[in-house]
C-alpha cells in the first residue's frame, strides 16, 4: 500500500519545518537556537519527530525537538501550580499562528477527510462549498463511506465522484484494507479513491497521550467542542486562510513546488514485521 500514501507530513511536521525555515526569519531569530516543542494527543508522534532526515528538513537540527503529550502538559501546569482559567489571552503568533476550522477538525475522525473535500472541491471546481458541513463522515461508526459528487470531470476514469473512506481504531482499518485488497486481487476497480485512517476511536481526541479515563462520552463531548470551534471560526477552509496565502506569496513558491516538497512531504520504506 505505500506508493499510495499521501507524502504530505504530518501538521506537527509541517509546522516544525516551518518555523525554523520560515517563522525564525519572520521574527528576527537565529533559527539554530529555536527550540521546538510540540504538544500533542498521541505518544506517536514522539518517535514520528525524529522518524529519519525528512524530519531535518530545515537544515537547523530536528524540526521538531521534542514532543509533550497533552496528558504530560497538563501534569507539568498542575506541578507549577498555574491556573489556566484566570491567564490572560494572548493573540497568537503571526503569521504561523491564525487556523481555519478546517485545521481543527483534524483532531476527530473523518475531519481529515472534511478538510481536503473543503479545499478539494473549490480547487477542482474553482467554487465554495455551499455547506461546507460533510456529515457522512462525522461520528463514531468504524468505518465510514460516502460518495462526493464535484460535478464536473475528474478525468482519470473517474467521472464526476470520488468513493471515500474514514476508518478510526487499528481493526476498523484492516477490515477496510482487506476491502482493497479484495477488490485488487479479483482484478476489481477499488471500492474507495481516498481513504482517511486514524489509529484511536474517534481520532486525536481520544488519542494516546490525552488523560486518562476516556470514554464514547467523554470522545462525543469533545467532538462537539471541536465543531462547534469550526463552526465560529472565521474561514473554514484550509485554503482561504490569508496566513497560508503568506506564506506560499512570501516563502514557499506554488503549492507542491520544490521548496514546498522538501519541506512539507516525507517518504515511506517497508519494515519487517515484529516477531516477539
Amino acid at each position: 500500500m505505500i506508493p499510495n500514501f499521501s507524502t504530505a507530513k504530518s501538521p506537527q511536521q509541517m509546522m516544525g519545518a516551518m518555523i525554523k525555515a520560515y517563522w525564525a526569519g519572520k521574527a528576527g531569530v537565529d533559527p539554530a537556537k529555536v527550540y521546538s516543542v510540540s504538544v500533542m494527543p498521541c505518544t506517536a508522534k514522539k518517535r514520528e519527530a525524529h522518524r529519519n532526515d525528512d524530519m531535518k528538513s530545515a537544515g537547523h537540527g530536528w524540526d521538531v525537538d521534542i514532543v509533550i503529550t497533552t496528558r504530560e502538559l497538563a501534569r507539568m501546569i498542575k506541578q507549577a501550580g498555574i491556573e489556566v482559567l484566570k491567564l490572560d489571552d494572548e493573540e497568537a503568533d503571526s503569521p504561523m499562528g491564525p487556523y481555519t476550522g478546517a485545521g481543527t477538525i483534524f483532531g476527530v475522525t473523518g475531519g481529515v477527510m472534511e478538510a481536503a473535500v473543503r479545499s478539494a472541491y473549490f480547487l477542482v471546481t474553482k467554487k465554495e462549498l455551499g455547506d461546507v458541513n460533510f456529515k457522512p463522515v462525522r461520528g463514531l461508526e468504524g468505518v465510514k463511506e460516502a460518495e462526493v459528487d464535484f460535478g464536473v470531470e475528474l478525468g482519470g476514469g473517474l467521472g464526476s465522484k470520488i468513493r471515500i473512506a474514514v476508518a478510526h481504531q487499528m481493526g476498523n482499518i484492516e477490515e477496510v484494507l482487506n476491502r482493497i485488497r479484495e477488490a485488487r486481487d479479483a482484478g476489481k476497480e477499488s471500492p474507495y479513491h481516498f481513504m482517511e485512517v486514524m489509529a484511536c476511536r474517534g481520532g486525536c481526541i481520544g488519542g494516546g497521550g490525552q488523560p486518562y479515563g476516556c470514554t464514547d462520552e467523554i470522545r462525543k463531548q469533545r467532538t462537539e467542542g471541536i465543531y462547534a470551534d469550526d463552526e465560529k471560526s472565521q474561514y473554514r477552509c484550509s485554503h482561504l486562510n490569508p496566513s497560508i496565502k503568506q506564506v506560499y506569496e512570501e516563502f514557499l513558491g506554488e503549492p507542491c513546488g520544490h521548496k514546498a516538497h522538501d519541506l512539507l512531504h516525507t517518504k515511506y520504506r517497508a519494515k519487517p514485521l515484529y516477531v516477539k
